[in-house]
């Protein structure tokens, strides 16, 4: 189990194992009435098993485009994206979604929970989705809780927690499918700084445990705890470096 309390060790890499993600020459084309949004502009980047990559960049440098292609909730105008070897591009709407409830965990910065049901159901829900039986359900959701610190809170409902406590509630949630990756959008977004260096050294332990985390951020002291930064601006790769510090 993983304490609340947990605080933040010096970093430990991990070697990075097979390809997960590539992406070739990607662009994203948006168009808003008679104006054309060039958001990407033929991005290529890999991401392997074991990585702990931030994406950051600037309002308007297209981290949120590429957030939404790496969790397969966008496609390319054109390009190559393959996860775990498919091509995304050529993929339908249920291909996407399966993709996206079985092999991405999310994290949101507003955590996304349902109001009227409980941490343990909350997290059930990717299970459900997945035609996972009833007993086998219950038994991984209250396993990913437990792994979060939260065993002693499946019955609680977001109003009855703390915000440190239900981003724990949706970090289990992304946990209980064992996806390929993680991927965080801002998850100290609506924390205080306590909670959220909380929640960052969550996510570390999760990392030195054998999660792939890509998280996705403006905060430079959030990224800091990366192994490997991904700098965007205006829809290209600024910097792609190591964080060894």
């Amino acid at each position: 189990m993983i304490a609340e309390s947990t605080i933040a060790t010096p970093k430990a890499f991990r070697a990075p194992g097979p390809l997960v993600i590539e992406i070739a020459g990607v662009t994203k084309v948006y168009e808003m009435g008679s104006e054309t949004i060039h958001a990407l502009r033929g991005v290529s980047m890999s991401i392997r098993r074991n990585e702990y990559l931030a994406i950051m960049g600037p309002s308007g440098s297209g981290k949120s485009t590429m957030m939404n292609m790496l969790g397969c909730l966008d496609t390319p105008t054109a390009g190559k994206y393959e996860f775990n070897g498919k091509n995304v591009a050529t993929m339908d709407d249920d291909e996407l979604a399966d993709i996206r409830n079985r092999e991405i965990g999310f994290v949101f910065q507003t955590f996304n929970l349902l109001p009227r049901s409980n941490s343990l159901h909350n997290v059930e829900l990717p299970l459900i989705y997945a035609g996972l039986p009833a007993d086998e359900r219950r038994e991984r959701a209250i396993e990913a809780l437990e792994n979060v610190g939260l065993g002693n809170r499946l019955h609680h409902r977001p109003n009855e927690l703390s915000g440190g406590q239900r981003q724990r509630v949706a970090i289990a949630r992304a946990l209980v499918n064992r996806p390929s990756i993680i991927l965080a959008d801002e998850p100290t977004g609506n924390l205080d700084s306590r909670t959220g260096e909380e929640i960052m050294a969550l996510l570390e332990q999760l990392y030195t445990q054998g999660n792939t985390i890509i998280v996705v951020t403006h905060e430079p002291d959030i990224a800091e705890h990366a192994r490997r930064v991904v700098r965007l601006r205006d829809g290209l790769i600024e910097s792609d470096v190591a964080n060894l510090s």
